[in-house]
């Protein structure tokens, strides 16, 4: 009987820059992963690529001058009102500046007690004691201070409010839980939320809105040549410099098939291949979820395009099966896990998630965002099961 199951291990790349043609150094970093480590490619493994190093190889770039340029086209009378972004240097700040850059006026209405993710813009503790005493929004920043009281995010020690406040001297912060607060003040708005974003947008065109775009509408399409991303705009992008945005990497469907493609042609095999980003996990400290792009995959192989249909196999031991031993109870599990079907039975206790989230979960906290220098994942044995008994 096989005794190890799923794992899944980092596969050292080099430095990736733009114009590499990151397909060929995937396929060639994993055989020669799988040479050195002795371990054999297989149908059902998965190989996943982080998007930062899809989006480098592309050189899907953008400066604060295009997203201003894009602003300006999209907000001709000059002001925004900019409603529910994440609270976030990396993902947030340089775009924050963009839109400054670009406007006249910008109203910024953030969420309270903490953004979409759960990153905290005061003591939730106290929130019942705050609720009672502020007016009705949208709360001026000043006013929302003074009784909240100071206060800086648990893991960064950053203000948002101060540091939001100072990304150009044309913003006025105030605080809301209604995105059509904002309507007070503009009805002209631009919505930063990422996962709520299109209810939001619906709200507000429903409540008098007269201009509403998403993140996912500034730079849809190329600037005076910049990057741009046709489904997510600057959603998913990361700070790359003081002037520079990475944005989510575009035309992810035909990287990943091309990779798949060359992985066959040197090894004989054709894994599953997908593009990850970040995972759909939640920090249990803190409880932020840590799913600042728009989705986890922006593109896999059909096969991870599925969910699981498992059984529960300790609740076919426990319930099921109580009356067998040893190897009857396994020979007996193995038998119903063979046997299974769509409309399975035993599946109680198992929640249905899609394999490309989970599998880009499991593989964002193995690569992790440092300095561990694997931006590409090879998962075995993801797909087998207590009953399988050998390799495929």
């Amino acid at each position: 009987m096989r005794v190890i199951g799923t794992r899944a291990m980092g596969v050292r790349l080099p430095i990736i820059s733009q114009g590499d043609s990151l397909s060929d150094i995937v396929a060639e970093s994993l055989v020669r992963a799988s040479q050195t480590e002795g371990l054999a490619i297989h149908e059902s493994d998965v190989v996943a690529v982080t998007e930062a190093v899809v989006a480098k190889s592309q050189g899907n770039y953008a400066s604060l001058v295009h997203i201003a340029a894009d602003i300006r086209a999209k907000f001709p009378g000059g002001t925004v009102g900019v409603v529910f972004p994440i609270f976030s240097r990396n993902r947030f700040l340089n775009i924050l500046k963009g839109i400054s850059c670009g406007a006249d006026k910008v109203f910024l209405l953030l969420s309270w007690p903490s953004d979409e993710v759960g990153n905290p813009i005061m003591d939730v503790e106290n929130i019942d004691e705050v609720s009672d005493l502020l007016p009705k929004g949208p709360i001026p920043a000043k006013v929302f201070r003074e009784h909240t009281g100071a206060f800086k995010h648990p893991f960064t020690a950053i203000d948002y409010i101060d540091l939001y406040q100072d990304a150009g001297d044309n913003i006025q912060v105030y605080l809301s839980n209604d995105p059509r607060d904002i309507l007070k003040l503009t009805p002209h708005v631009l919505a930063a939320d990422i996962h709520t974003r299109n209810l939001t947008k619906k709200r507000l065109l429903k409540a008098g809105a007269k201009t509403v775009f998403t993140l996912s509408d500034i730079l849809s399409g190329p600037v005076d040549g910049s990057g741009f991303n046709p489904d997510y705009g600057v959603l998913g992008s990361n700070i790359a410099t003081a002037e520079q945005l990475k944005l989510f990497p575009r035309d992810c469907g035909a990287f990943v098939a091309e990779t798949r493609e060359k992985i066959r042609k040197l090894s004989g095999v054709a894994p599953e291949v997908m593009v990850y980003g970040d995972g759909a996990f939640k920090d249990p400290a803190r409880g932020i979820w840590e799913l600042a792009d728009p989705v986890v995959s922006p593109a896999h192989t059909e096969r991870l395009a599925g969910q699981p249909n498992e059984v529960k196999i300790k609740m076919l031991a426990d319930q099921y099966l109580r009356e067998l031993d040893g190897a009857a109870k396994a020979d007996a599990v193995k038998e119903i896990i063979r046997n299974k079907t769509g409309d399975n039975p035993y599946s109680e206790g198992t929640t249905p998630r899609k394999y490309a989230d989970l599998l880009g979960s499991l593989c964002d906290l193995v690569s992790g965002s440092g300095d561990k220098g694997t931006p590409v994942i090879w998962v075995q044995g993801y797909f087998d099961s207590y009953a399988d008994e050998a390799d495929d």
